[in-house]
């Protein structure tokens, strides 16, 4: 898989843009804040529908336009196709494919699959929960699309059941006998939405584990040992992927967790609550790993993450905005070496030298918004 082509019209400082790519390595090279991060950005949102930088919309078109249109012509096994997202802020976006409309853009989804690492990755590791939860929310999406609307659907059913939760709180008294009863509703909605979504993680993380540890070694092998695991809301205990199973623990944890809830005005169990924990030897990385290591650490989920999608099928395009500029040169080196055999690189990079004499291909100046091949 790879894009072939890259058309933008508003799209954050590019009043327009047409860029043509090709399988290998790419490598857009200029000055910080002239442009280059926002042509992987673009290609980012076509594939994900969201930006790695911003989590609205509106940043992304161009100040003074109304809407910003992105197209990338991507190729796969020889098959060709025109993706088109119109992103209209306060608004619903718009898609189209192959110059059709498209009912629901979330119905392109998987068309093209990227992985993207950017300096912003570093808050995989050193962030909090909710930078890995979203970490494994979106890799799930990008696996099977499907999972987008499962997200959709648990994000309505706990905003809805903090809503009640909090209004009752509010009041200060014991809830009515109504009042419980809806909230019996929405537990079942919960745990009927959240085992979906907390089987997908736990299978996941378990297909994770031994290519998260297999690219942290490779990036850093005089390190400790890379691991992952999954820390639940419902307890310590090891908890089986059967759905029906989980439903039932979800049901149990959020009766057992009553009182506190409604004290509190908020949901306390369920897979919003979880964590992906990372350790490095005996220690978590968040709070104990070195800069360097922390680096590492957030490279080696994007690679698996690259290796998990490549089991799948096909290779997704690899981005790696601003990257090798921060690693030192064997870390650079081993990278490069990582990387070079995927079908397509697009590489951002402040100077020629920051791009490893490894990753040869073709080169793009970036310079006041125009974009020139070099």
């Amino acid at each position: 898989m790879h894009v072939a082509h890259l058309s933008l019209q508003d799209f954050r400082s590019y009043a327009t843009a047409e860029v043509a790519l090709e399988p290998g390595v790419t490598a857009f090279v200029g000055p910080n804040g002239h442009g280059k991060t926002n042509l992987v950005e673009a290609v980012g949102y076509v594939a994900t529908h969201g930006s790695h930088r911003s989590a609205t919309d509106a940043p992304l078109v161009r100040q003074g336009a109304p809407r910003a249109i992105v197209r990338a012509g991507v190729v796969k096994d020889d098959r060709r196709a025109l993706i088109e997202l119109e992103i209209n802020p306060g608004k619903a976006n718009r898609a189209r494919l192959n110059r059709s409309p498209v009912p629901r853009p979330r119905e392109i989804l998987g068309m093209l699959r990227t992985v993207l690492f950017a300096p912003e990755d570093l808050a995989l590791v050193k962030g909090d929960p909710g930078e890995r939860r979203r970490f494994m929310d979106e890799l799930l999406t990008t696996r099977a699309p499907r999972f987008a609307a499962v997200r959709s659907d648990y994000d309505r059913v706990l905003k809805q059941r903090n809503a009640l939760l909090k209004s009752a709180a509010a009041h200060r008294r014991s809830p009515g006998p109504e009042i419980i009863a809806t909230l019996e509703v929405w537990d079942s909605h919960l745990a009927r939405t959240g085992s979906e979504l907390l089987a997908a993680r736990l299978e996941l993380v378990a297909a994770l584990r031994p290519l998260v540890a297999k690219a942290y070694a490779a990036l850093a092998p005089s390190s400790g040992a890379a691991d992952l695991t999954y820390k639940s809301s419902l307890g310590d205990a090891e908890l089986s992927t059967d759905r029906a199973q989980l439903a039932e623990a979800l049901l149990a944890g959020v009766a057992e967790a009553r009182k506190q809830e409604l004290e509190r005005g908020v949901s306390l169990v369920g897979p919003h609550r979880d964590e992906l924990v990372l350790r490095l030897g005996d220690l978590p990385a968040r709070g104990y790993a070195s800069h360097g290591e922390s680096w590492s650490f957030a490279l080696g989920l994007r690679l698996a993450a690259f290796d998990l999608l490549r089991d799948d099928g096909d290779d997704p395009v690899l981005i790696l905005d601003d990257v090798f500029a921060e690693l030192d040169s064997g870390r650079r080196s081993r990278l490069a070496e990582m990387v070079a055999p995927a079908e397509q690189v697009l590489i951002t990079a402040a100077v020629p030298a920051d791009v490893p004499a490894e990753l040869t291909g073709a080169s793009f100046s970036v310079s006041d918004g125009q974009v020139t091949r070099d």
